[in-house]
């Protein structure tokens, strides 16, 4: 097996690498931290276009179904507007599919453009650092952290950017419900507090077994490299298997840290299952009293029926915060390269 390169003791830039080894290792959070900041800054223009694309989108989502309430009481009522509504709704679908379709293009290649300058970025450092200092970092670990890791971490300008937008809808269809009857609403945010728990929880676990995951799926392609590297020692000596099961003896860790995952997002997703349906049928049954008593008329009811689902909304909201906790922890492991300090 081909030995991997160790530090020597006596040499000045191995002593200051082991001198600055928990330092560099505290340092990290902050470094990561540094790292998603110029990632944003690197791509701040293209981050601002579909933070303004997915808020003109969420602008449309929000309008939509006071438009159509208004429509359907129009056309109740006979009057001859309702064909110029029915118009205006339908350049609402439509503005709001394609600034979507805009949106979801730009974000594909702002990450795409964040990622490369990510790697590039990891690879001139790595070769700043020189031999002696990177040998902390296992082959393996290192291709792991300079490819899936700043992939991860590479999205982080466009899963701030959406984030924000995705935060617009809900309070925005909260505020056009308290437009539409301050009793609807006040019925609505009687159930706000569980739905601040349930995405609190999910922040929490999701980024612990996030950060645990990567670290086993980089300890394991650290062992496949070194085992790759010495291949034909294997093959001589007859240890292949052993070999491959000492290479895969982390794997049922990183399979637990996935159901883990999975759990925290599962448990999140049937919260809301449940809360959102549960919210819904409040504000509705509150507004058919409000109804009932000539408060309120059907189109408005429609209204409040949808604003009520979309305040409630907390996949989209579950999804940019998964996003964003698996960049933290992405960007957490390229920063501990980063802060190796480079050869002067």
């Amino acid at each position: 097996m081909a030995p991997q390169p160790a530090a020597d003791a006596a040499d000045p830039a191995a002593d200051t690498a082991d001198r600055t080894g928990t330092a560099g290792t505290a340092a990290a959070g902050t470094e990561a931290d540094r790292v998603l900041k110029d990632a944003i800054r690197h791509s701040a223009g293209r981050a601002t276009a579909i933070c303004l694309l997915a808020t003109a989108s969420a602008a449309a989502t929000i309008a939509l179904p006071a438009a159509l309430g208004h429509t359907l009481d129009l056309a109740l009522d006979g009057a001859g507007e309702a064909a110029r509504w029915t118009a205006l709704c339908a350049l609402l679908v439509a503005a709001e599919v394609l600034l979507d379709a805009v949106s979801a293009h730009l974000t594909g290649t702002t990450d795409a453009r964040s990622t490369a300058w990510l790697r590039r970025r990891g690879l001139e450092h790595l070769l700043a650092v020189g031999p002696r200092r990177a040998a902390r970092f296992d082959h393996g670990d290192l291709v792991t952290r300079l490819s899936g890791n700043a992939a991860e971490a590479g999205g982080a300008p466009t899963a701030a950017a959406t984030t924000v937008s995705s935060l617009i809808t809900p309070l925005g269809a909260l505020v056009a419900l308290a437009l539409v009857d301050l009793w609807l609403a006040a019925a609505f945010c009687a159930g706000v507090p569980l739905l601040a728990l349930l995405l609190r929880a999910f922040a929490r676990g999701s980024s612990d077994s996030v950060s645990r995951y990567q670290r086993v799926q980089g300890e394991i392609a650290a062992r496949l490299v070194e085992a790759l590297a010495g291949a034909r020692t294997l093959a001589a000596a007859g240890t292949a298997d052993r070999e491959r099961a000492r290479v895969l003896a982390p794997l049922p860790e990183l399979a637990a840290q996935g159901r883990r995952m999975w759990h925290v997002y599962g448990q999140a997703m049937v919260g809301g299952g449940v809360l959102v349906p549960l919210l819904t049928i409040t504000v509705l049954a509150v507004g058919g009293m409000r109804l009932a008593a000539g408060q309120l008329s059907v189109g408005e009811l429609l209204a409040a029926s949808r604003y009520a689902a979309l305040a409630a909304g907390i996949g989209a909201v579950t999804g940019r915060l998964g996003a964003l906790v698996r960049s933290r922890a992405a960007a957490r492991r390229v920063g501990e390269l980063l802060a190796v300090p480079p050869v002067a």
